[in-house]
């Protein structure tokens, strides 16, 4: 992985389509809820794994598609390929461990011989998974009758059904729930075991999550009918597995705030950034704020007041810097001046900003470099810029927050914009 941060304090390991991700919210502001949340309050000392049933060609497609942050573990293709970081290394000890008993030519051969079949795009078929579609009514007899057809050849599999439509073959040790286990089993022989671990799920390729001891589990409000049969005949009895009131992210924010896992307020919840009643200095809490503010200032969310840029002002040291991602150079004051500019310019429109892996280290006793990505959207176009800002607490308290000394931007390689853009901080 690209950090380690010792005994992650949460893990949250979630599916991505109809649990995380809410195709069914154009705003996007379930995932953006939880996004200021995980970055604010867990980004540093916890661990986020994705686990979906996409493989890596869609996985990425979805990526694009939605402002979902970056995972520091990602498992994919149903629980087959397990990678880390943000250059997705992949785990060679998890292929080893699912060739074992495993012939995908004679899974092919045996399945090609079911017309109830129909084999998915060739994105979807994976070293370790092969994937049809079949119709719910025949599903149940196809499995059975493929079952034992591959046994009889000598291969132990696993063949999940899930989403009403979609049926994959694996090996028998593959799926997610294994690979979660595989993943917790890993951390304990280097005693980083998770202090906490929430899965969360809405389909019948998830149930595996939530049958791993010790680990907490949310299947959200739209949970498919597969996924709560399994759970009224397994789980029913265990308080460690909910059925959350709320859809995709947001059933996970509430899981959080049900087990007591950690802060369940997003930033995003809060109306007043500035009230907000810290006990430490929090960078990543700052960055988080700033950006927010930003988006709702660019939207007309909050009031056009000299009292709010006056306020960014007392926050920024006066002889501070920004670097624009152009190379430009102008003072932090210049910068929040030309706020006065944009001020409802995305009114009524689709712009949203979020950072995504907001780290903070502390450089002397009294500063801390915070680095981050920066995104913006605006409609169907995206930018980003890797950032890093020098914050300091010298001279003022926990209630004034940190002073901004320094920000420096450089365009993230593909995400510049393609044409002339406001790029503000």
């Amino acid at each position: 992985m690209d950090r380690s941060p010792g005994n992650a304090r949460l893990m949250i390991v979630s599916d991505l389509d109809h649990t995380m991700v809410d195709h069914h919210d154009p705003e996007n502001l379930s995932l953006l809820r939880f996004n200021a949340l995980w970055e604010s309050n867990y980004r540093h000392n916890s661990l986020l794994v994705f686990s979906t049933g996409r493989s890596p060609t869609l996985y990425k497609e979805l990526r694009k598609e939605k402002p979902m942050l970056t995972p520091d573990i990602t498992i994919m293709s149903v629980g087959t390929e397990i990678t880390y970081g943000n250059s997705m290394v992949p785990d060679n000890g998890w292929v080893e461990f699912l060739n074992k008993n495993w012939d995908r030519n004679i899974v092919s051969e045996e399945t090609s011989k079911f017309p109830e079949l129909t084999l998915q795009s060739e994105t979807e078929q994976r070293p370790h998974k092969v994937s049809f579609y079949v119709q719910k009514d025949k599903a149940q007899d196809v499995m059975k009758a493929l079952a034992t057809r591959l046994q009889e050849r000598g291969l132990d599999v696993k063949i999940i059904y899930s989403g009403g439509m979609d049926l994959d073959i694996l090996p028998q040790g593959a799926g997610k729930g294994q690979a979660l286990a595989y993943l917790l089993k890993k951390f304990k022989a280097s005693n980083k075991l998770p202090v906490n671990t929430l899965a969360c799920g809405d389909s019948g390729n998830d149930a595996e999550l939530f049958s791993i001891p010790d680990v907490h589990g949310v299947m959200v409000s739209n949970a498919q009918e597969e996924l709560l049969q399994w759970h009224a005949a397994n789980a029913k009895n265990n308080p460690k597995v909910i059925h959350a009131t709320e859809r995709c992210a947001a059933g996970i924010i509430q899981a959080i705030g049900h087990f007591n896992l950690g802060p369940s307020t997003s930033p995003r919840d809060v109306t007043d950034l500035s009230d907000s009643k810290m006990e430490n200095f929090d960078p990543a809490y700052e960055v988080v704020k700033l950006y927010l503010f930003y988006e709702r200032w660019r939207r007309a969310e909050v009031e056009n007041s000299e009292l709010y840029l006056a306020n960014l002002k007392a926050v920024c040291c006066q002889s501070g810097i920004f670097v624009h991602p152009s190379g430009i150079e102008q003072s932090l004051h210049d910068a929040i001046n030309s706020l006065r500019t944009c001020y409802g310019d995305k009114q009524g429109k689709q712009f949203r900003v979020w950072v995504d892996q907001v780290l903070p280290a502390q450089i002397g006793s009294e500063s801390w470099l915070v680095s981050f990505k920066k995104w913006e959207q605006s409609g169907e176009e995206r930018q980003c810029c890797l950032t890093t800002v020098l914050l300091s607490s010298k001279d003022v308290s926990v209630a004034e927050g940190l002073t901004w000394i320094h920000v420096h931007q450089t365009w993230l390689d593909g995400a510049r914009p393609n044409t002339h853009t406001t790029w503000l901080f």
